[in-house]
């Protein structure tokens, strides 16, 4: 074992260790059920922004999108780039306020809960359905992140990658289930500027490597197609082919999703003051615009690197290692830079970490709160409620590993489509929950049964017909749940009095002060 790899090896247990006492600190601190699940809505402002935004971000961030950059140039890339920046502006700006004041008048603690509370639902049979769409999704988006954990240390290390993701989910289990919200609130604050640091570090040393900003471009322009947003770069063949209007419309759509992420709404319901949202909007968004701007350099210096003869040559989803690569390079220059190295290669544990502990989190709370207590009207204790959830997370956890057993899937696209999912089951029903009265009941069970089943449809029915039918199925399954949810509630009776004063409560004031 080389000097440089057990520098490596020591910050990344370092970082590994510190994640587990976290968690080990706040598993004191869970005296009921909202502290576990929501902190007792004691968020500040910038733990609110990094921490929604570090579980936003996941191994997609330095692994999916630079590798994406990386095989195709400046494309698909670029306009979800400018879908995903645009959505995460359009959710602080219009949805977190609401949300939180909507979810304090209905006394709600989790995303399927404000559902039933929000229509009254006795029955919740919009907590079950919306319970067993989070479970379902969850699932291959854990799965991308422990593939991300594999695909670094076998990389790196040689080390097999099955071993590899067990290893990341015993830690991220470790601390998500001890600790609960807050542990996984404060270990995103912590990741996110371990991934900030990652991204310029690597990035800065990429460029310098590959002959400064002006070899990069110059490299990416011999391509054709790689810098244009009206082309993409063909890999296989060496040449570019139209990116036409549909496929920038489809991919702006990425935005859609956060509308139904509900790890970030979390966020929203758990700050301490709805006033300091404003702070936490501002450093979000910046955040996220710059940081995915640096990881698309990244991936363009990469590809420098690999014609200069840097680094190897990357196809398909081997793209994504791109990052690992250059700070395996990184370290060959001494023990300093192989520190820095263990840092960078920290931070993409924690790209993949900071959501998959949010995710995990949100699909315990599905389960011990929402199926079990509230469907099925178990009376569970605040204790056995907790260890319900806790051995939620370690399920998932396992359905997760056992989902990317295959070291070539590709966590860009598990990832797409999870957030489809969540995007087109719940985001839909969140904007009519929050700005139309009219909404019923009804209209939300249909609503969230179409967006959801229609992901599913289009994905695997639909979308391999090609042609216009290729499309990213967010857009059209969101826009079916969306059309589905109007058309049945202007065809049900209308809200009650409670409900529609329910409502008008939310937008004012007087939210504040219940």
């Amino acid at each position: 074992m080389t000097q440089a790899t057990i520098c490596i090896l020591i910050t990344i247990a370092v970082y590994l260790i510190g994640m587990l006492v976290i968690g080990f600190y706040y598993a004191k601190k869970n005296e009921s059920t909202s502290d576990y699940f929501l902190g007792g809505r004691k968020l500040g402002p910038i733990v609110t922004a990094m921490s929604a935004e570090a579980s936003d971000m996941s191994s997609y961030l330095l692994l999916g999108l630079p590798g994406l950059a990386y095989l195709s140039g400046m494309a698909e890339v670029g306009w979800t780039i400018i879908g995903l920046g645009a959505g995460t502006y359009f959710v602080w700006l219009v949805v977190a306020r609401r949300l939180r004041r909507y979810t304090q008048v209905t006394n709600s603690i989790t995303l399927p809960q404000f559902f039933s509370n929000r229509f009254h639902d006795k029955k919740c049979i919009l907590t079950a359905i919306a319970a067993v769409i989070i479970v379902l999704f969850f699932i291959p988006y854990t799965a991308a992140g422990f593939a991300g954990c594999g695909k670094l240390f076998n990389a790196l290390f040689g080390i097999d990658y099955m071993t590899a993701m067990l290893i990341s989910a015993l830690v991220i289990v470790g601390y998500t289930a001890t600790g609960g919200f807050m542990a996984a609130s404060i270990t995103d604050l912590i990741q996110s500027i371990i991934m900030s640091f990652a991204i310029i570090c690597v990035t800065c040393f990429a460029v310098g490597e590959a002959g400064g900003l002006g070899a990069v471009i110059d490299n990416a322009s011999t391509l054709p197609g790689f810098l244009s947003m009206g082309a993409t770069y063909v890999e296989k063949t060496g040449t570019s082919e139209p990116f036409d209007f549909l496929k920038i419309i489809t991919t702006l759509s990425w935005g859609l999703g956060y509308m139904g992420m509900p790890h970030i709404l979390l966020r929203f319901m758990a700050i301490e003051d709805e006033k300091k949202l404003k702070i936490s909007r501002r450093i979000a968004s910046t955040w996220v615009i710059i940081s995915m701007a640096v990881v698309v350099l990244l991936g363009l210096a990469g590809k420098a690197m690999s014609a200069n003869g840097l680094i190897p040559v990357l196809t398909g989803s081997a793209s994504e290692t791109v990052i690992v690569h250059i700070s395996d390079l990184l370290s060959s220059f001494g023990i300093i830079p192989a520190f820095l190295a263990g840092l960078v290669l920290s931070g993409i544990l924690a790209c993949t970490m900071s959501t998959a502990d949010s995710q995990l989190l949100a699909a315990a709370s599905s389960v011990s709160e929402n199926l079990l207590q509230e469907t099925f009207k178990m009376k569970l204790k605040p204790r056995t409620s907790m260890m319900a959830a806790r051995l939620t997370v370690l399920v998932i956890a396992v359905l997760g590993v056992l989902m990317a057993y295959d070291p070539n899937s590709s966590v860009f696209g598990i990832v797409s489509f999870a957030w489809a999912g969540f995007g087109a089951g719940f985001g839909p029903l969140v904007m009519c929950a929050l700005f139309w009265k009219r909404t019923t009941l009804p209209g939300a069970i249909a609503g969230m049964v179409a967006g959801g089943a229609m992901t599913i449809i289009w994905k695997y029915l639909i979308g391999p017909l090609g042609g216009v039918f290729a499309i990213y199925e967010l857009m059209p399954a969101f826009l079916i749940g969306l059309a589905t949810i109007i058309a049945v509630s202007l065809m049900t009776k209308a809200p009650d009095q409670e409900i529609e004063q329910e409502f008008e409560m939310a937008k004012s004031d007087k939210a504040l002060q219940s």
